[in-house]
């Protein structure tokens, strides 16, 4: 899917930004539309670069990849006065950390970067499909369709522990793909975060991260997470912000419309890969499979990843948030709100054959917001695709990548 956003914005003479937690594959793809790569990691290549970053850039050969761009952060203001000055679409392909949009480094970037974040691979970009993206389908109503032979609730679960980083799942033997995402893990929380320049006590943030793991999908307030990590408030805080700029972590905003009273402000915390979940927790499939509450959470964080990773390369894609009403009367596991162009409702149930009980909420929702209300679906661990009310289906969760 990044292959294809990227070819359809190289027609902007605007630089294009791939950003994303590491190992996404994200120099792996922007080599793939490159003529000139320049790694910045490379101390030789950075010094020419940082000696005159202009006359360097205008000698090469478009388009033009600059990895790890954040090792010579000046080179954006480079690139800001090459578009400027020559508007050449696709000229140049920036790679690299994911950084923080509070860093004064990207300024230079306003009006000059798209950005193209990439995330895990889904279930949908291992196999291969192609066409409209999942949430417009079931916004605009058109026919969902099902693979050939879908999996089981035990195919599900094992789907969601192989996570989606290319390495790990390349792997192919779950041992050996388990001990990448330790690997991964270790790293993550000893080495990745001097990329962002910081450095962090490593027990500590593990500890955080650990908890944050355990809450995937949840609610936990900050005051949840810093106990059981046994850390202050305002490191608590700054561990947040940089699991959020390794891409590591996602929080999904609670939603608020006029017409509802009484909802929960409160972030939904997800992990950004189900893999690096199952490797944070410490857990099997058949761990999984031996708790509802595991169940619920993996499932439910692994829907959601599909679905950001999808949406994170629409133009003009829905906001993805959740919504719950104070006490917990109702809740929605997901909301894509397509503004003016109306609110997609889903749940996600770890049952193979959801009735109408199962959508109580999501016919709340309609019956509260009208109009507006456009489609709600019961993703489920089931075969049959069904009509459960006006405007609510209910559709096995592998529809995602037929």
């Amino acid at each position: 899917m990044a292959d294809a956003r990227i070819e359809f914005l190289a027609g902007s003479p605007a630089a294009l930004f791939i950003t994303g937690a590491r190992a996404t594959g994200k120099t792996t793809t922007a080599r793939r539309h490159a003529t000139t790569v320049i790694q910045l990691d490379n101390a030789d290549e950075a010094a020419a670069i940082r000696a005159d970053p202009d006359t360097a850039l205008r000698d090469l050969e478009p388009p033009i990849l600059l990895d790890e761009w954040q090792t010579v952060p000046e080179v954006l203001s480079a690139v800001k006065r090459a578009v400027d000055l020559d508007r050449i679409p696709g000229r140049f392909i920036l790679s690299g950390s994911v950084r923080s949009a509070r860093d004064p480094s990207l300024w230079p970037g306003t009006g000059r970067l798209l950005p193209v974040t990439m995330h895990p691979l889904t279930v949908r970009e291992r196999v291969g499909a192609i066409g409209v993206e999942f949430l417009e389908r079931l916004r605009d109503r058109e026919d969902i369709r099902l693979p050939a032979n879908p999996p089981d609730l035990r195919g599900y679960v094992d789907a969601a522990l192989e996570g989606g980083f290319p390495e790990a799942v390349l792997e192919g033997e779950p041992a050996r793909r388990d001990a990448w995402l330790d690997g991964y893990l270790r790293h993550m929380v000893t080495r990745d975060p001097s990329t962002l320049g910081v450095s962090p006590d490593s027990n500590r943030l593990s500890r955080f991260f650990g908890a944050y793991a355990l809450n995937t999908s949840g609610l936990a307030t900050d005051a949840t997470l810093i106990k059981a990590a046994s850390i202050d408030r305002r490191t608590g805080e700054s561990y947040t912000r940089l699991l959020s700029d390794l891409g590591v972590i996602a929080e999904l905003p609670a939603w608020h419309g006029n017409r509802l009273a009484r909802l929960v402000k409160g972030r939904k915390r997800l992990v950004a890969d189900t893999g690096l979940w199952a490797a944070a927790v410490g857990i099997d499939a058949a761990t999984v499979m031996s708790s509802g509450d595991l169940i619920g959470r993996l499932l439910e964080t692994f829907v959601i990843n599909q679905l950001r990773a999808e949406t994170a390369l629409m133009t003009r894609g829905p906001q993805l948030c959740h919504l719950r009403v104070a006490e917990g009367r109702h809740e929605v596991d997901l909301i894509a709100d397509f503004g003016a162009r109306g609110i997609v409702a889903i749940e996600i149930k770890a049952t193979n054959a959801p009735d109408a009980s199962d959508a109580r909420h999501l016919l709340w929702l309609r019956d509260e917001l009208g109009p507006q209300f456009v489609a709600g679906a019961v993703l489920h661990v089931g075969s049959r695709k069904y009509r459960l009310s006006d405007s609510i289906e209910a559709i096995p969760i592998c529809a995602l990548w037929a």
